[in-house]
């Protein structure tokens, strides 16, 4: 299969998939609308059974996001990058790929690499998603018949591969380490995202800053969960700019989380616990909180915080702030819009996969 085949067979599945960002919305594809169509709409109201986390809402937010990245226009300047090591690749390496199942699909962009590389891909799916990547799999199977030698799934013990990809917890990386040391790998660990406030921010930018709080319910490595606020910070406009979130609460597994943490710290008596009735905020040094719960921290100088995230670039995926003397930040509200070259923890997984002999 030539590379061309493989970005233009991406391109349709992106195709198929923009059409659930939205309700009832079928676009002009009879072909894989007559096969998929029907079975793609059930699967997305139906999932949260298997997965309360996977809200319709929010199986729709992850499709579209892989629909918006799989624009024939964005893939080809993505992969320019890498056009002469993709035409000296002659021979498929076989990649197993272990994956999280925190958000929807959460592993899509590590099988998109394997297989736009010329990769054969094996996929070990969390038990949490288990039956997205394999039906969007299908619909790439019935556009590029081709790919059928090189896509498939398994449950038990992967003992034939040429390379790893592993997402998991800290514990979990060093099973993966133990067991996958000795082959070319990429083991990630946890990550958490982090956003830095001036206390001038607009409504409308706490706004948007919920929304890389709030989305997926707060489980994604790119979900913010922790703040950086300077000294005098007025945590009054801050739950003001979240009020619209407050509909998390009729999701049970949220709840309960949030009451439960609740109940906790209460019963610690910490003495930095705000409570808007939806989100606890806490003073923590952590990056990583629990669900329901947002850590802060209290910042003397910009210089500072600048400081600190190098040396914590192990532990953070990515930063959010309005603030230009923040360094390498990105704006509020795209925390969950990553771009194809926005590989999870920095590592090139194109280049990884490219460079093996």
């Amino acid at each position: 299969m030539e590379l061309n085949d493989r970005i233009k067979a991406f391109v349709e599945l992106g195709k198929f998939l923009k059409q659930f960002e939205y309700k009832d919305l079928k676009a002009e594809n009879s072909a894989l609308n007559s096969l998929f169509h029907e079975d793609c709409t059930t699967l997305i109201s139906t999932v949260k059974i298997y997965n309360p986390w996977f809200t319709e809402n929010n199986v729709r937010n992850a499709m579209a996001a892989i629909a918006d990245s799989l624009q024939e226009e964005k893939l080809i300047t993505w992969l320019a990058a890498y056009v002469a090591q993709l035409d000296k690749t002659s021979t498929s390496k076989t990649i197993a790929v272990i994956m999280a199942g925190n958000v929807p699909m959460v592993g899509f962009h590590d099988m998109l690499c394997v297989l736009i590389s010329g990769n054969k891909f094996i996929g070990k799916l969390s038990s949490d998603d288990k039956l997205l990547l394999p039906f969007i799999s299908k619909v790439l199977i019935a556009i590029e018949p081709q790919f059928t030698d090189y896509i498939s799934f398994t449950e038990g013990q992967i003992k034939t591969m040429d390379a790893v990809i592993a997402t998991g917890s800290n514990n979990s990386a060093r099973y993966f380490d133990y067991y996958f040391g000795k082959y070319p790998n990429i083991i990630r660990k946890n990550r958490n995202s982090v956003a830095v406030l001036s206390g001038n921010e607009s409504e409308q930018e706490l706004k948007k800053l919920g929304k890389d709080i709030f989305q997926y319910f707060g489980l994604g490595c790119r979900n913010v969960s922790k703040l950086f606020v300077p000294k005098d910070y007025n945590f009054n406009q801050f739950f003001e700019g979240m009020f619209s979130y407050q509909s998390f609460l009729d999701n049970n597994k949220y709840l309960n989380n949030y009451e439960y943490n609740r109940t906790v710290y209460l019963m610690k008596g910490d003495k930095s616990l705000l409570d808007n009735n939806f989100l606890l905020i806490k003073q923590d040094e952590s990056h990583s909180s629990p669900i329901g719960v947002l850590f802060y921290e209290y910042y003397d100088t910009l210089e500072s915080v600048n400081k600190r995230f190098v040396d914590d670039k192990e532990k953070i995926q990515c930063i959010v702030s309005t603030i230009p003397e923040v360094d390498n930040a990105i704006p509020f509200g795209e925390a969950q819009c990553p771009t194809l070259s926005d590989y999870a923890d920095g590592i090139d997984t194109m280049d990884f996969l490219l460079g093996m002999k």
